[in-house]
C-alpha cells in the first residue's frame, strides 16, 4: 500500500484536491472535529499520513512515505535525500528580504556588514548572504519573525511572504526577493527508482492532473 505524507496548513486543501482527482480520496483530514492523523483511502489502495510541513520530507526521506507534498522552501532549507518530481504549481510565494518601513535600507546591498538578520530559514538566509559575500549574524527565530526590526533586534528578517499583508500590518517592507515557492511533489528515491506499489503509475496520473 502506497503512504503518501501530507502537510498540515495551507497546502492541505489543494493537496488533498490534486490526490482526489487521481482517485484517491483523503478528505477526512479536512473535517475539523478529525484528530486522526493516519487514514486510508475508501478503495484500500493508498494511506496518509497528516503530519507538519516541515516534516514532510523527513517521513519522505526515511521511507515511512513513499510520497509527499511540500513547499520548495522546505526542500531548500532542509535539503533532503529524496527524488523530486514535480512543481504542482499551488501554494505560491516567495521568500524575501523585509525590513522596517522606517529603515534607511532600501536594497539588499544598503544593509552593513554585520547586520542581524532574524530567519526560520537559516540555511537559506546563510548561503544567501554567503552569496552576495555579505557577513551578517543570522538569529533564529521560529515565531513571529516580524518582531526582529520591529524589537530592534534585527535590521532585516528573511521569511515567506504570501499576500504580503502580514508585513504591510507590522511595518515592514520587502526589499528582495531570493526565490518563488510552490507546492512540490517528492518521492523516496528507493521505492520511486523500483516502483514498489505501482508508485509510478501514480506519480504518472499526477503529472497529468498537475500540467492539464
Amino acid at each position: 500500500m502506497i503512504t503518501v505524507a501530507l502537510p498540515k496548513g495551507s497546502l492541505l486543501k489543494d493537496s488533498i484536491a490534486i490526490f482526489k482527482s487521481v482517485g484517491l480520496d483523503f478528505s477526512a483530514f479536512l473535517d475539523p472535529a478529525s484528530r486522526q492523523l493516519q487514514i486510508t483511502d475508501p478503495t484500500g489502495t493508498a494511506q496518509a499520513l497528516l503530519v507538519r510541513a516541515q516534516d514532510v520530507s523527513v517521513y519522505v526521506e526515511y521511507g515511512q512515505a513513499q510520497l509527499g507534498i511540500v513547499g520548495e522552501d522546505v526542500l531548500r532549507e532542509k535539503m533532503p535525500k529524496v527524488a523530486r518530481l514535480l512543481d504542482l504549481g499551488f501554494g505560491k510565494c516567495r521568500m524575501s528580504i523585509a525590513v522596517s518601513n522606517q529603515s534607511p535600507y532600501q536594497s539588499v546591498l544598503d544593509l552593513p556588514p554585520h547586520s542581524r538578520i532574524a530567519s526560520k530559514s537559516v540555511r537559506i538566509a546563510r548561503e544567501y548572504f554567503q552569496s552576495i559575500d555579505l557577513p551578517v549574524e543570522i538569529i533564529p527565530l521560529y515565531g513571529s519573525v516580524e518582531l526582529g526590526p520591529i524589537t530592534g533586534m534585527s535590521e532585516a528578517i528573511v521569511d515567506l511572504v504570501s499576500t504580503g499583508r502580514t508585513l504591510l500590518e507590522n511595518g515592514l517592507v520587502e526589499i528582495e526577493v531570493l526565490f518563488e515557492s510552490t507546492a512540490r511533489l517528492i518521492a523516496h528515491p528507493l521505492s520511486y527508482r523500483v516502483n514498489s506499489d505501482r508508485l509510478n503509475d501514480l506519480v504518472d496520473k499526477l503529472k497529468f492532473t498537475a500540467k492539464y
